[in-house]
């Protein structure tokens, strides 16, 4: 006697089968796993931070007047009268 197969769980089976080479196929095509992005993406910010931390100027405009003593404002001392 032959066994009984319930149809409806049988062709989800084959989809999840088929799903699953699929997804092996892509990961072997397109390369790195999730840790391995993250991991890159990490040291990259830490290469980032680094290097932004020993700029002797700081990055943005260059329009904008750097901030120290010789752009300070200057004000009147009024003991000076």
């Amino acid at each position: 006697m032959a066994d009984i197969v319930n149809l409806r769980q049988a062709r989800k089976q084959k989809a999840r089968t088929e799903k699953e080479r699929l997804a092996e196929q892509n990961r072997t095509l397109h390369g790195r796993s999730k840790a391995d992005r993250e991991r890159e993406r990490l040291i990259a910010d830490k290469a980032e931070k680094f290097v932004a931390g020993h700029r002797r100027e700081v990055s943005g405009d260059a329009d904008s007047p750097s901030i120290g003593p010789k752009t300070a404002p200057r004000f009147p001392d009024k003991s000076d009268g």
